[in-house]
């Protein structure tokens, strides 16, 4: 995506992702556009109330003027948890990266949810 569009995203969906590796806890968010089919990621907490302060750069409307930024608390409530384990992390990574394909995401998504 370049800067124009990236400027439109608008994430229709949030994952919050939690891998758990040797008794730690590593969080990752991440944001997904089906429209645009646009994916933005924000990675790195190792505590749970690190992320829940992070400050998120939204936009309210596609062609808006104006960005807001709200903590990553907010979207706590409407996002999807995952609970996933070191191989399960990297496929989500790897589909991540690739060409988007909701297909793909969706059969991702259902297999791990359910779990």
């Amino acid at each position: 995506m370049n800067r124009r569009q990236r400027k439109k995203l608008i994430p229709s969906i949030w994952i919050i992702a939690t891998k758990q590796s040797g008794g730690h806890a590593y969080y990752a968010l991440y944001a997904i556009d089906w429209k645009r089919g646009g994916r933005l990621s924000w990675e790195g907490w190792n505590h749970f109330e690190d992320l829940l302060q992070f400050h998120i750069p939204i936009k309210r409307k596609a062609g808006g003027r104006k960005s807001a930024s709200q903590p990553a608390a907010k979207i706590l409530k409407r996002a999807l948890h995952l609970h996933l384990n070191e191989a399960q992390f990297e496929e989500l990574e790897q589909l991540f990266y690739q060409s988007f394909s909701k297909k793909r995401w969706r059969t991702f998504l259902q297999m791990n949810r359910n779990q």
